[in-house]
């Protein structure tokens, strides 16, 4: 059997379930492939910016893993902006919602914040406040987010800069996005 029978989950049986399963680990055992595709997709258009979105991330991970970052942080920083493809407005929310599963609630933190901390050298330009960052200054991941933003993020828009290839962070990736979502451990066993 391929799919499982019921047509209702009140109907369903925990044989249904474990296939379901298997599926599910089969499709999220491959996550870090499919979201490494998405990650090309930000290269070609600069949206007038020096570099175009694929060469900013991959700097600002090379930044990342180049100040010591550990292996986590520098996978938060090479796709801390893959939602700009689907959702400019937000997306830092989808970056931080593709990896909250598998990283430190500090780190999505971090993601979720780092457009709002990054203002800080642009906001006043649309006559915003540049400081409102610091509203936040009290937060566990504040220092973080600030470190990302100020040594990395924002000095990642360089030409000339000698970025690493995306060869380099493919196996970190891998790493990160394998670890069981949440932590969590368990699968339905089949009782067969």
């Amino acid at each position: 059997m391929n799919q499982a029978t019921f047509t209702r989950f009140d109907e369903s049986t925990r044989a249904d379930w474990a296939l379901i399963d298997a599926h599910f680990q089969h499709y999220q055992n491959d996550a870090s492939r499919r979201v490494l595709e998405h990650l090309l997709r930000l290269k070609g258009d600069t949206h007038g910016y020096p570099v175009d979105r694929y060469e900013h991330c991959l700097q600002t991970a090379t930044r990342a893993l180049e100040a010591g970052a550990d292996e986590e942080t520098v996978i938060c920083a090479l796709l801390h902006d893959i939602g700009d493809d689907l959702a400019p407005a937000n997306h830092a929310e989808i970056a931080a919602a593709i990896l909250e599963p598998f990283i430190d609630p500090l780190n999505v933190w971090m993601i979720r914040h780092h457009e709002l901390f990054q203002g800080y050298h642009y906001r006043a330009f649309y006559g915003m406040d540049p400081h409102a960052r610091e509203a936040y200054r009290d937060h566990p991941a504040y220092a973080r987010t600030v470190r990302f933003c100020d040594e990395w993020d924002q000095c990642a828009f360089d030409p000339d800069y000698p970025t690493r290839p995306l060869e380099d962070f493919i196996p970190m990736v891998e790493r990160v996005m394998s670890r069981p979502p949440f932590g969590e451990t368990t699968s339905v066993e089949d009782p067969a």
